[in-house]
């Protein structure tokens, strides 16, 4: 079992304490190599700094959530993700999260960029894509790009009540893996808010927010899923946007205090 707690970043100016590290881009994870010029995802060789990757596996191991800074003016996101894959800091590689699911783009558009990216990174580095679970059912051609898919899967949103939440949320990882053709399926995303309305049948409490939590532990253990958790933190931004539930998917709040002690 592997269970990973997302752990977002908060807005400027909000009070909170975060185990974060800031990392520069040249010469401090990567090696800003004489002579080369642009995007570095495109330099015909790149390098990390030496025990740079050592580093960033000890800071995971420990909790520490982990940003980036670099030239936004020289490479966009996906050229980012390709220079730290070529120089060994990627396991896995997801190429967008949920744009099919906004109707940010075409699925057309997206498997280009699946494409252009797996063709720029070590061949056997698992590329893969972030969506709801249904879509991968709705958009095979994106499922048969993918290395590895990546499933979210909130029963909450679809307005479960939350004795049933469990047996949802293993129906939606096995409806993705029943179309992943025998790919690695990840879960993404999952929890459950402990404050706000009610969405159908489905009530957010601290008791359920614990108990869908640990309930989705064991079972991971059980039967041997990756799941990443969301989320580590409270996101007090985000009420407006998903309602008065959106803040509250945390296991710590606001202030990086502990909810469930």
């Amino acid at each position: 079992m592997k269970v990973h707690v997302r752990r977002d970043s908060g807005r400027a100016g909000e009070a909170r304490e975060v185990g974060c590290v800031l990392f520069d881009w040249g010469n401090t994870l990567m090696v800003d190599l004489p002579g080369c010029f642009g995007p570095m995802a495109s330099w015909p060789r790149v390098e990390a700094v030496a025990h740079a990757q050592e580093t960033l596996g000890q800071l995971r191991a420990a909790g520490w959530h982990i940003a980036l800074a670099t030239n936004a003016a020289d490479s966009d996101e996906d050229q980012i993700r390709i220079a730290l894959a070529r120089a060994g800091h990627a396991d896995i590689l997801a190429v967008g999260n949920e744009v099919l699911l906004r109707e940010d783009m075409s699925e057309d558009e997206l498997l280009g960029y699946i494409e252009r990216v797996r063709q720029a990174v070590p061949a056997g580095l698992p590329v893969g894509y972030v969506d709801a679970y249904y879509l991968f059912e709705r958009h095979p051609r994106v499922t048969a790009a993918c290395d590895v898919v990546l499933t979210n899967c909130y029963p909450f949103w679809e307005g479960c009540a939350r004795d049933q939440a469990i047996a949802y949320m293993q129906s939606m990882y096995q409806r993705t893996v029943a179309v992943a053709a025998g790919k690695k399926v990840i879960i993404s995303e999952t929890g459950w808010p402990n404050t706000g309305s009610a969405f159908h049948g489905a009530v957010p409490s601290v008791d359920g927010a614990m108990r869908y939590f640990v309930d989705t532990c064991r079972w991971a253990r059980q039967d041997g899923v990756e799941v990443f958790y969301f989320a580590a933190f409270d996101e007090a931004w985000k009420v407006g946007a998903e309602g008065d539930v959106g803040a509250y998917w945390g296991l710590w709040d606001k202030h990086g205090l502990p909810k469930y002690v």
